[in-house]
């Protein structure tokens, strides 16, 4: 775990060429007329460039569909989203298919691997469907960072629930992506898995310069973070910085959540 320090309130960031990505006035609604649930409220938000952001709330808050339209998985009712300049909502379902392809790394909380696959399959697969044979130096790096290199041959169903995930968060670098999203990357996992997949975000920030974007319920993960941006009812409500468990739980209790 990271050493707990003091959390201070950042404001946005406005340098836009240190931004990873961005949503502007972003609006979601899910169904209509009554029933009409309005999952984002206007939400404008700054995701820095090379740091580990942590996305919080309640559930219900939007935390996820926030993430999602971040990471051009679902569409925004209005507002914008840009992705490395790049605004999402200005590209066709091939373009946006590419982006995600080529720009984008995902890890889920069901992993998500492809079980007939090997471990080194797995990895390899992001580059393989873009057409691109792997760098074989920069997956050595990334399999000796995770810790993998004697269950590349091992399929899903022979490995424990942590080491798919570390296969995930290896799958998600593999492609040099220019933003990580992570959804409740241990909510699958013991206390101790999970805290070697966080330690493999971190170190992936910190050593590779990669950016994370992370959902999670969990204050102890957030502590991983540089950033912790807090969700009530589909609108940013707080940012912390530096965030460590203590002070999220804390600021989460607020939230009755």
């Amino acid at each position: 775990m990271p050493t707990p320090t003091t959390t201070s309130t950042v404001p946005p960031v406005h340098d836009h060429r240190h931004l990873a990505a961005r949503a502007i006035g972003a609006v979601k609604v899910h169904g209509r007329g009554d029933t009409a649930v309005r999952a984002l409220d206007g939400v404008t938000v700054d995701i820095p460039a090379g740091r580990f952001s942590a996305v919080m709330g309640p559930s219900g808050s939007g935390k996820s569909t926030l993430v999602h339209c971040l990471a051009g998985l679902d569409t925004l009712t209005s507002g914008t989203v840009l992705v490395g300049g790049v605004d999402l909502g200005s590209l066709s379902d091939a373009a946006l298919t590419k982006v995600r392809r080529e720009r984008l790394g995902f890890v889920f909380q069901s992993f998500n691997l492809v079980p007939t696959l090997t471990a080194g399959e797995n990895i390899a697969l992001p580059m393989r469907l873009a057409g691109r044979g792997p760098d074989r130096a920069w997956i050595d790096q990334i399999v000796a960072a995770v810790g993998l290199g004697d269950r590349l041959d091992h399929r899903p169903s022979e490995l424990s629930g942590g080491q798919q995930q570390r296969v995930a968060v290896a799958r998600a670098l593999a492609s040099r992506p220019h933003v990580i999203f992570a959804d409740e990357p241990t909510g699958n996992l013991d206390s101790r898995s999970g805290a070697e997949v966080l330690g493999l975000l971190r170190d992936s920030v910190d050593r590779f310069g990669q950016t994370v974007v992370m959902v999670t319920h969990d204050p102890a993960a957030a502590a991983w973070a540089d950033p912790a941006l807090f969700l009530a009812d589909g609108q940013i409500v707080d940012r912390m910085d530096s965030p460590n468990a203590e002070r999220v739980l804390e600021r989460m209790k607020g939230f009755g959540g």
